[in-house]
């Protein structure tokens, strides 16, 4: 419907050949590929009319007087477009033609860095934390906009709601894991000109595509069909976590006989990223091929395939930062010349989806998509039999291990002094070490480690390389069903299908110079006096060879069915959209090794762990005029537990977490927007309440001693687990509340002000319980009560943040913007261990530790919390028209003042874990041995791209 605004005029009061001068002038709006612009505003300068383009990109002014005007035109994500004209005395109509707007190019790919944590089981994966940024992409909501990017950069989570609670939809289908949760992008990584542009539901609103949870939808159709016909060329140089991206895309446009193809490749590639030791090699490829039968059928098949190998960085302590910089990466070496990491992920899981577009009738569509995916993701990693840690970072190679002890020894006085002298020798040397950065201490030794295998006595490995591996075979099936009451009702219907089943095992994968890994635990004298050791007593074979499985072997399945009904009206001042969630999921472990230490419940499949899911999601807009709207958005929803939520323990066992639920999620917020062509404004209240959550953290543990109950043996045992083990919060309750603004005021035709702020407080709310299990128990898990955590905040992101900037968009076609970003109050998620009795009371004696009283206790539990920082960003583009050809240029640099003290996030560890002296020692130490990990800020980046379009 096209909107008109005109002059009032007293036609009685005006001559006839006066109104007969007035002119109506008019354009339309179309994008680089030719495609209409709707609800782009064009405001009329020096006037109070302002009009808006309807669904063909048509706007027009009618009754304009002769005289000279200029329009400025603006829509999210393209370019504001300003013109001039003059209307003539004698013109009765006046046609602009046709008006193209560029795009911005706001979401493409910046390149950032990924802190990866996924598969690990070393205490490298105890952060919980995962990367939003590009998550949300660029809305028209600036408060959206910027917590992405600028604030996103910096590891800012809007609302610091778990992105586990996100759907993530690509042509109809779901990409979230049933693993744990998450969405790997990395499967179409590099595709940034196919996957941009999602249509968005934020936080907990309605979705027309899925009921959603908590942090939005993000849904993409790839259609062969809706690229610009042509060539597309794009050349990208950077600093963060690749260095360099080159990408070609061709779209043949839809052919007579109804025919489209879209193909694209894309590379990305560094030889070391920032990080020291890293390097990046990935591939991306896209098919879509599109056939319209006619104007009511559309067929299309998409393919996506992106084979990557990268590796990774640690996360270090505060002392190893001290030394080394906050570019310090603890997981590679020096061998032959070259740098090699321990740490090298690799993946090739493509993905083949048909999708079907049927407009049944004027009232009517149906969508309907088959979606399978398959293939194997691996992560390396060093291991060891029968000897030491050969990690550079292992506490007792670091300068603060002698110091500390030195320290310990004069508290107790019993220290001979030659023993004392050899601490002081070791301190000095490893201070040297360290302050002279010799790689052969600071790094991993890859030359001591193949010497040591050579040495070997048996000819078996002590040191050698394992890939954790996920193989991956998941199918989806989806419908997406509209049917049109009238104009203001409309019906939805999606109904999903998901059957996922991957297999989970370690394999060798370099026996670094030695002859064959011993397929026994070094430690089953220990753990199991009298047992054999094997790892599967199914396999005796005591010998194992590169590409031989090791250690566990196991599958994990899930199927899950959800209907969402939705209904969305118009009546009055109102607009109203009502969404149904009803699921249910069935899920299960099958072991494949039979475990020594678990010989009864390591094997064979588990019992299935079903689940019901209920959900109701309902938006009311209410409308005060065009300009001035209320928002309200409420859900009320349950989230079934993931796979890895429900086993406490499965690579060696089918126990689930004791008492385990479905997450119970109650949520509302209540905006009031304002929409005018010089000022957009949101400001928001929100509350959103979790229960009965789920919480899995893996790490090391040094000294903890439990009391656990054995099933297998029967009775009770004192287990110390000085092994990596499993920390699992049931029954977590959290509050995420806060209110949120943000503005962006138009103060010249060319020039913006935007300004967000977000202020928050996400607290748990419950004192959860907690469990601990770990192979060397030999038990399915241990019980170790309650963590007092109450009002603790909950860590992984900055509940505070704030952003002021500019952007100036010139009639020329480029623009240069900046932004002025501050974070606060964030803070490491407290440790569950280290606040339950565990701490405080002795095992042995049933009593609190004699050197602790209260005022002690309160102060090792306080959490920790980061320093605050701010952070200048900076971006500039420029477009050309060169006869056919489209170039654009655009360049941004993020943290220009190089600010490298804040730390995006990070985790306690957890090795003595009780609260005796050695931990008070420790702990009031300048560099506790086992301080907290963090990973900091990267320091000053840039990203610089070029496109060329043709």
């Amino acid at each position: 419907m096209i909107k008109k605004l005109s002059l009032v005029s007293l036609f009685t009061l005006l001559p006839a050949s006066y109104y007969f001068a007035q002119t109506t002038v008019s354009a339309y709006l179309k994008d680089a590929d030719g495609k209409p612009i709707e609800r782009a505003e064009v405001d009329l300068k020096g006037k109070d009319n302002d009009v808006t383009a309807d669904k063909i990109g048509y706007f027009q002014f009618v009754d304009l007087m002769p005289g000279h005007y200029q329009i400025v035109i603006t829509k999210p994500n393209y370019e504001t477009k300003v013109m001039e004209f003059d209307v003539m005395d004698s013109e009765k109509k006046k046609d602009l033609g046709t008006i193209t707007l560029y795009s911005a190019l706001t979401s493409a790919d910046q390149g950032l860095t990924i802190i990866d944590n996924n598969g690990s089981d070393d205490e490298d994966s105890n952060s919980g934390q995962a990367s939003t940024v590009g998550l949300l992409q660029s809305s028209q909501d600036v408060f959206n906009r910027i917590a992405s990017f600028d604030l996103g950069a910096y590891w800012f989570r809007p609302r610091g709601i778990d992105g586990r609670t996100s759907e993530n939809m690509m042509n109809g289908v779901s990409m979230v894991k049933s693993d744990n949760g998450n969405v790997d992008f990395s499967n179409w990584g590099g595709l940034n000109e196919i996957v941009r542009y999602p249509e968005i539901s934020t936080n907990h609103s309605p979705s027309e595509y899925a009921f959603g949870g908590a942090s939005g939808v993000i849904y993409k159709n790839t259609k062969a069909s809706e690229y610009r016909k042509g060539f597309q060329a794009t050349y990208s140089i950077t600093n963060r976590n690749y260095r360099q991206r080159v990408s070609l895309r061709y779209t043949s446009g839809m052919s007579k006989k109804g025919w489209a193809f879209t193909i694209m490749g894309a590379k990305r590639w560094a030889e070391e990223g920032i990080q020291e030791g890293t390097f990046y090699d990935a591939y991306g490829t896209y098919l879509g091929i599109e056939k319209k039968f006619n104007d009511n059928h559309t067929i299309t098949f998409n393919a996506f395939a992106s084979p990557y190998r990268r590796s990774t960085a640690s996360p270090s302590t505060q002392e190893v930062y001290d030394y080394r910089g906050v570019h310090y990466n603890s997981y590679w070496g020096w061998q032959d010349g070259e740098k090699r990491s321990e740490r090298v992920r690799k993946g090739f899981q493509p993905i083949f989806q048909l999708q079907d577009f049927w407009k049944i009738n004027k009232k009517s569509n149906l969508w309907t998509t088959a979606s399978y995916q398959f293939g194997k993701d691996k992560g390396s990693r060093l291991d060891w039999q029968n000897a030491q840690n050969p990690s550079p970072t292992y506490y007792k190679k670091l300068p603060s291990y002698y110091l500390n002890s030195i320290i310990y020894s004069q508290f107790h006085n019993n220290t001979p002094a030659d023993q004392y002298t050899a601490l002081l020798d070791g301190y000095n040397e490893a201070n040297n070490n360290w302050a002279n950065n010799n790689t052969d201490v600071t790094q991993i030794n890859w030359t001591n480690l193949y010497a040591a295998n050579r040495n070997s006595a048996d000819g078996s490995a002590r040191y050698f390389l394992v890939n954790d591996v996920s193989d991956d075979k998941v199918f989806n099936a989806a419908t997406h069903y509209t049917y049109n009451f009238n104009d203001k009702t409309r019906f939805l219907l999606n109904v999903s299908y998901q059957n996922f089943k991957s297999e989970y095992y370690r394999e060798i994968n370099d026996l670094l110079g030695a002859n064959y890994v011993l397929n026994v635990d070094p430690y089953a004298d220990s753990n199991r006096p009298g047992s054999t050791g094997f790892y599967n007593l199914n396999d005796t074979q005591t010998q194992k060879h590169v590409g031989d499985k090791i250690n566990y072997d196991y599958i994990l399945r899930r199927q899950e069915v959800k209907v969402n009904p939705g209904l969305k009206l118009s009546t009055g001042q109102f607009d109203i959209f009502v969404s149904a969630l009803a699921g249910y999921s069935t899920s299960s472990r099958e072991g494949l090794f039979q475990n020594y230490l678990y010989q009864n419940t390591s094997f064979g499949k588990s019992k299935d762990y079903n689940y019901w899911n209920y959900g109701l999601k309902g938006q009311i807009v209410y409308r005060l005029n065009g300009r001035n709207f209320f928002v309200y958005n409420g859900a009320y929803f349950s989230q079934a537990p993931f796979l890895d939520d429900i086993f406490i323990n499965g690579r060696v066992n089918n126990y689930a977490v004791p008492n385990i639920k479905n997450a119970v999620v109650s949520a509302n917020d209540l905006s009031y927007v304002i929409s005018t062509p010089f000022l957009k404004l949101r400001a928001t209240g929100y509350i959103v309440n979790t229960q009965n959550d789920t919480n899995v953290q893996r790490f090391f543990a040094d000294g903890l001693t439990l009391s656990v109950d054995n099933s297998d043996t029967g009775g009770v045992e004192d287990k110390t687990a000085s092994a990596f083990v499993t920390q699992t919060m049931s029954n977590v309750n959290k509050r995420n509340m806060g209110a949120e603004l943000g503005v962006d005021v138009k103060v010249l035709p060319t020039l913006s002000l935007q300004g967000v702020a977000s202020w928050g407080e996400y607290k748990y709310t419950n004192n959860p319980n907690v469990y601990i299990s770990s192979d060397v128990m030999a038990a399915p898990y241990a019980n170790l009560g309650t963590a007092y955590i109450k009002d603790f905040k909950v860590g992984g992101t900055a509940q505070k943040a704030f952003s002021a900037g500019f952007r100036y968009n010139s009639p020329k076609y480029w623009w240069f913007g900046a932004s002025w970003n501050y974070l606060d109050d964030n803070n490491l998620d407290p440790s569950a261990i280290l606040r339950t009795a565990e701490f405080i009371q002795n095992n042995n004696s049933s009593t609190p530790f004699v050197n602790l009283n209260d005022a002690k206790v309160s102060q090792y539990m306080q959490q920790v919390k980061l320093p605050s920082s701010f952070f200048v960003n900076a971006n500039v583009g420029k477009s050309w028209m060169i006869g056919k050809y489209y170039v654009l240029i655009s360049g941004s640099v993020n943290n220009i003042l190089n600010n490298r003290k804040y730390i995006t996030g990070g985790f306690e560890q957890i090795r003595s874990s009780n609260g005796n002296i050695d931990f008070e020692n420790d702990y009031n130490s300048k560099y506790p041995n086992f301080a907290p990990k963090y990973w900091y800020t990267q320091g000053r980046s840039y990203f610089v791209n070029l496109q060329v379009r043709f």
